[in-house]
């Protein structure tokens, strides 16, 4: 959430800088603003609403010249959405413009000890404290106030500083939220995100926590809070920028979901040699994974329905209990941990911040941690104890779809590893669910060259106000995730339900024309689900089934059906989600939602 783009060079800021943030605009935001050196002080334009709103009202930059600026969209947390409250937030004097992601916990302090400074406030933000801030403690040395600030704030933040006692010079500093360092000739960059800064520069630094960059034209230094120098190796991107563009699609959405085949194939076929898993360079022995006695799975949103499938895969293949947390929760509620015991991680991003909090609380406790994850060197990633990378590419919708599939496949592989590590499948289980696995791309394939049937479903349900999710087991899992996709996308109210949960209370909500969407997957539960959409029809509902190919059964009680090929059933999650993330999407692009950018709803949520 929130996103930022910092130029210094010889190039005109405002154009990039809008340009970048474009880019971003995925993070979700609901303002925007630009800070620019004019020569002679610091021009600030911002507005309430879309960039496009900024870029009309600054002629796409030309307005603002310069060639030093920070750039920033935001997603409102402290105070409404306005253009008083949009970043750059400016100090009392006009000499400092900070953009910040992340949440300054104890801002209503540091505001009282500025305003009896004789600061005075014009914002409801806690980033404005920064600006006020860094300007009390300027006495000529930025680095040196930027140090004595980042000891006095707590919290999250991502900064983006420039001075205009000191034009020629960009400071970023960072702690819990993400920013990069783009290396270019003759200019420098700072941004939340690698797309905003490919069409620059390929080349980067990722800062970890308490190190500031300062950039200037022709060099980029970086130091932890002592003043010294800290030593960076650039890590070069060499992902296509094609990767990171819509490529033909309407939608981001629409093209991540045609990506899924490619994305999962990349994500398992390295890890597959000789007919063994391979799992990259994890330090986890054989031994160890003996000892563990449980494993604790925390996570977030798609992340956190991806633990729920989980749950059922590492219990059904390598037999050890599963318990699975929202991230959120998890630190609170004080869990019951030791040595015995694994904790998985799984984030798309690599920076949520309940998740990061969650993981640090395990390390903490000294318990071992593994993570899933999309992005290199993102905070999760460095702070786990072991890392397994999904390798899904740039995922640009807010709404996830090839994230999850690869989050997915990691879990089958990890499971499956486990599994025979532990000896609880057979050397014939373990090759033919190494064998299923690498059949999962063309079965994605399969459902998505039928897409069309599922486009027309979505035009009968277009208009629905509620719609319920059911199924059992696996399928309950699963209908968390389809629920979800409809929701945030279409906005349509959407509920998922454990089918056998129905008739204590839910069923009350079942009227004439209600759609309910039953997962019916599992063969050994499949009767019993023929039962609930019985139930739910004889209130009223319109039932979609969805089912494997030889359950034909279900055209008997359904009034429309979807399949999917058949498949080893723990594995049958990445086949039923296409089918309902391809329904969430219709529905939304024929409601005429902004698919990409679902209001309210951030990409990376990097605040708790």
């Amino acid at each position: 959430m929130c996103g930022i783009v910092g130029y210094i060079g010889e190039d005109q800021a405002a154009p990039f800088l809008l340009n970048g943030l474009e880019k971003l605009e995925y993070r979700g935001y609901d303002s925007a603003g630009v800070a620019v050196y004019n020569g002679t002080s610091l021009q600030v334009a911002k507005a309430k609403g879309r960039l496009k709103v900024l870029s009309e009202m600054i002629n796409g930059g030309r307005d603002v010249p310069g060639t030093v600026g920070i750039g920033h969209t935001r997603w409102a947390t402290h105070g409404k959405p306005s253009d008083i409250n949009s970043h750059p937030q400016v100090s009392d004097s006009g000499k400092f413009a900070v953009v910040h992601n992340g949440i300054i916990e104890n801002y209503l302090a540091l505001k009282d000890l500025m305003v009896k400074k004789g600061k005075v406030f014009v914002s409801e933000t806690d980033t404005e404290v920064v600006a006020q801030l860094l300007e009390y403690y300027y006495k000529g040395d930025i680095l040196e106030a930027v140090i004595k600030v980042i000891h006095k704030v707590e919290g999250s933040y991502a900064l983006g500083i420039i001075c205009a006692d000191d034009p020629d010079q960009v400071v970023a500093v960072r702690k819990d939220s993400p920013l990069i360092v783009g290396l270019g000739k003759g200019e420098n960059f700072i941004a939340s995100d690698i797309p905003a800064i490919l069409n620059k520069t390929r080349d980067i630094y990722r800062l970890n926590d308490n190190e500031i960059a300062v950039l200037k034209r022709d060099s980029v230094l970086v130091y932890n809070t002592d003043k010294e120098i800290v030593t960076k190796e650039p890590v070069h991107i060499d992902w296509d920028v094609s990767a990171a563009e819509k490529g033909g699609y309407q939608h981001f959405m629409a093209k991540e979901i045609m990506e899924q085949p490619k994305a999962v194939r990349d994500t398992i076929s390295p890890r597959i040699q000789d007919g063994k898993i391979v799992l990259d360079k994890i330090t986890l022995t054989a031994e160890q994974i003996k000892r563990f006695k449980k494993i604790y799975i925390v996570a977030c949103g798609s992340a956190y329905h991806v633990g729920m499938i989980a749950k059922y895969v590492f219990e059904k293949f390598a037999r050890i209990p599963v318990e699975v947390d929202v991230a959120s929760e998890f630190r609170y509620r004080q869990p019951i941990m030791d040595d015995k015991v694994l904790v998985l991680v799984i984030s798309q991003s690599g920076e949520t911040a309940d998740t990061l909090a969650a993981l640090r609380e395990a390390k903490n406790l000294g318990v071992r941690t593994l993570s899933i994850v999309n992005v290199v060197g993102s905070s999760i990633a460095n702070d786990s104890d072991d890392v397994i990378y999904t390798w899904a590419g740039p995922e640009i919708a807010v709404a996830t779809t090839k994230a999850y599939s690869t989050q997915l496949a990691v879990v089958y592989l990890l499971a499956i590893y486990f599994a025979d590590k532990l000896g609880t499948i057979t050397a014939e289980e373990y090759s033919s669910y190494i064998s299923q696995l690498q059949s999962l791309p063309d079965k994605i394939s399969e459902i998505l060259a039928n897409k069309e049937q599922i486009q027309y479903l979505a035009s009968q349900f277009f208009n629905a106000k509620d719609v319920f999710f059911i199924g059992r087991n696996l399928d309950y899992a699963m209908s968390l995730e389809g629920s979800l996709k409809l929701k945030e996308i279409s906005y349509i109210h959407s509920e998922a339900y454990a089918a056998g949960e129905l008739k204590h209370g839910t069923i009350s909500l079942v009227e004439d024309g209600t759609l309910v969407i039953a997962l019916a997957t599992q063969d050994a539960l499949f009767d019993k689900m023929i039962s609930n959409m019985k139930e739910v029809k004889a209130r009223g509902a319109v039932v979609l089934g969805l089912t494997t190919k030889q359950n034909k059964k279900i055209e008997q009680v359904a009034d429309y059906a979807l399949y999917v090929p058949e498949l080893c059933e723990m594995m049958l999650p990445s086949l039923a989600v296409v089918p309902l993330q391809l329904f969430a999407y219709y529905v939304a692009s024929m409601k005429g939602c902004d698919i990409d950018k679902p209001r309210n709803l951030a990409k990376s949520v990097t605040v708790e």
